[in-house]
């Protein structure tokens, strides 16, 4: 049974910022604006979820 990769909270927050300064640039294509929106929302997604699961952690105590 594989292990499931701990998710990097920076690491996401980095690419995100990345993909802002692509989307930005005037030379950026459709495609490449196409691809960045759906990885985003899978990226503010699991930031979603990591926030979440830390403030209940946090509430726990």
């Amino acid at each position: 049974m594989a292990g499931k990769k701990k998710f990097d909270y920076a690491a996401a927050i980095g690419e995100l910022e990345k993909m802002v300064t692509a989307v930005e640039n005037p030379d950026a294509g459709i495609d490449e604006i196409d691809k960045c929106i759906r990885r985003s929302k899978e990226l503010v997604e699991a930031c979603r979820a990591y926030l979440r699961t830390a403030r209940e952690k946090l509430d726990e105590d």
